[in-house]
């Protein structure tokens, strides 16, 4: 998953920012440390997007430079998009797990899916989590 995000120089400083998270905004002396801030500030903010159980808006922007998000952060974004309606509750009662097990796998923090795991919410989903 990658968030593409603009960067431009303003008075010295390296500002970047992301149309689809306008929450995101960083900048760095140069524009590499402004990009190496730009996925710090992404993860940081998705992740406590994720806790606070806010809408992740889907990456759509194509411009700018793509900035690959954390793979435990990736997960839990994709897992939570998936869900939709259906309750954690619902999706651990059907792959067979208890619903704090769940939780765990949409908390990026806490997050290692066994591969009978992804198996399993492949199958509930429709839709691969892990390629092989």
């Amino acid at each position: 998953m990658k968030y593409n995000c603009d960067i431009y120089e303003e008075e010295n400083k390296w500002i970047v920012e992301f149309p689809d998270m306008p929450n995101v905004l960083t900048y760095g002396e140069s524009k590499e440390e402004a990009l190496y801030m730009a996925k710090d500030a992404l993860n940081g903010v998705l992740a406590v997007d994720l806790d606070n159980k806010f809408p992740i808006p889907a990456p759509k922007y194509t411009g700018g430079y793509a900035i690959e998000v954390e793979p435990k952060i990736a997960f839990a974004i994709t897992l939570r998009s998936c869900r939709a309606k259906l309750t954690q509750k619902e999706v651990a009662s059907k792959i067979g797990m208890s619903y704090q097990q769940y939780q765990k796998l949409e908390n990026p923090n806490k997050a290692n899916p066994t591969l009978e795991t992804l198996y399993k919410l492949q199958k509930v989903f429709n839709r691969p989590f892990l390629a092989l």
